[in-house]
């Protein structure tokens, strides 16, 4: 559902002077920016600055990704609706609520359970209704639920682990940061069989893709 106007002329700001000016161009991309509201999905102490164009803490260490990344990287995965979507590190639940609005259905796994539950408790206040969320390892994927169209990661591992791409469609697309603190790359695989081409798109720097489960 989602209809949140507070702040709508903030998003629309961002969408045109953050987002579109630095070369987004799918409308359905920018058309979702502008509706999900990102006051919602930052602690209260740092709503006023919601959409200014940087990563903002959201507690357990990690943080939200600005909304030019935002942008890019759900352009990046070229999504025309139909699509079924794996997330890696759900985190504030900001990004999967854009990709709700992308995708058919979206399949998002969280290891931080405190970050987890206030995801859910914001995706369902916005009666967002096409995700499901699960407290799980990202390295293993959610081997139930593929083969994904695309699978999204929010988190930075060293290298890309073969599970995930396995777990990719034949034709789909594995958008996000590799390699180590202070030299990562953005990365697109795509899937061609058994073969996977990779492209680099952009320089970034995300939090470390971690293993295991934590409550906070």
């Amino acid at each position: 559902m989602i209809a949140n106007n507070e702040r709508q002329e903030e998003r629309d700001f961002m969408v045109r002077f953050q987002i579109a000016a630095r070369g987004i161009r799918d409308k359905r991309v920018l058309n979702a920016m502008r509706r999900i509201p990102r006051h919602l999905f930052v602690p209260s102490s740092y709503r006023v600055e919601a959409y200014e164009d940087y990563p903002l803490p959201i507690g357990s260490g990690q943080t939200i990704s600005q909304p030019y990344i935002v942008a890019f990287m759900a352009e990046a995965l070229m999504l025309k609706g139909d699509e079924i979507v794996l997330e890696i590190g759900t985190g504030s639940g900001y990004q999967t609520a854009v990709l709700s609005l992308l995708a058919k259905k979206v399949y998002s796994i969280e290891r931080i359970a405190a970050l987890l539950d206030n995801a859910r408790t914001i995706l369902e206040s916005l009666e967002i209704s096409n995700v499901e969320l699960r407290l799980a390892d990202g390295f293993y994927g959610w081997e139930e639920k593929a083969p994904f169209d695309a699978i999204i990661l929010s988190a930075a591992p060293f290298d890309i682990p073969s599970v995930l791409l396995q777990q990719l469609a034949d034709g789909g697309r594995l958008v996000g940061p590799v390699g180590p603190l202070g030299a990562q790359t953005l990365v697109r695989m795509t899937r061609r069989g058994q073969r996977f081409h990779s492209e680099a798109l952009l320089d970034v720097a995300f939090v470390p893709m971690r293993s295991g489960l934590s409550e906070v």
